[in-house]
């Protein structure tokens, strides 16, 4: 597949393009706002690769229309105040292709990272809202720790929830995540069920924080 990273070269969308690259045969497109951004970053990806012993990786760096227009599934990975802006930008590019809205809305005081609920409903829903009528909108990756996600030396063990009303996307969605190795796709049911999900992020970083050793949280079920 075409897999098209919006907001590729942050925190998240470095982590999922450098792990599909290294674990599957996709092609990688990092979108951003500003094409010199994209570009630099897709080189930046290409040499750890190569670093690593992959053979003439090639990943595209794009601005984020050309890139959701040459995919086949598109990650909006950009903060959950930019998520709308971004989808209008690229809206008449995705056809046909799957959108997936990994963000999760946080707000941080003094006594940590607490869920910050749109009023929407969840911040998945917010890109559902936004995306086209026709585009098939699926929840997932919300609660991966990004650090160790771009880290191509460590290894994971870490579930994510995947939510949608769309069958076919969340079956796609799921394949892609698994494509991971050390990530296992569970069906959350509907979108709907998105906020219980993202929620879960500012608790592991609440935890991650107070306990020594326990950097990098995922969540796993047994």
């Amino acid at each position: 597949m075409d897999i098209a990273l919006l907001g590729g070269t942050g925190d998240i969308g470095q982590g999922l393009a450098l792990r599909w690259a290294d674990d599957t045969n996709h092609t990688i497109i990092i979108g951003s706002r500003k094409a010199q951004k994209a570009a630099n970053k897709a080189e930046e990806y290409e040499a750890e690769l190569a670093s690593r012993g992959h053979d003439d990786p090639s990943i595209a760096g794009l601005v984020n229309e050309e890139a959701a227009a040459r995919a086949d599934v598109v990650v909006a990975a950009v903060p959950a105040y930019h998520l709308t802006d971004t989808i209008d930008a690229v809206a008449d590019e995705l056809d046909d292709a799957t959108l997936v809205a990994p963000a999760v809305g946080m707000q941080r005081d003094e006594d940590g990272f607490h869920y910050n609920r749109p009023g929407a409903g969840s911040v998945t829903q917010l890109a559902e809202n936004a995306a086209p009528d026709d585009t098939p909108v699926v929840g997932a990756f919300h609660n991966l720790a990004a650090g160790r996600l771009a880290n191509l030396d460590a290894d994971l063990d870490w579930d994510t929830i995947v939510v949608g009303d769309d069958t076919d996307a969340k079956d796609t969605v799921c394949e892609l995540a698994e494509g991971i190795e050390g990530i296992r796709a569970l069906d959350g049911g509907p979108l709907a069920n998105a906020a219980e999900i993202e929620g879960l992020t500012p608790l592991l970083i609440n935890v991650a924080r107070h306990n020594d050793g326990m950097h990098d949280l995922g969540v796993k079920f047994q």
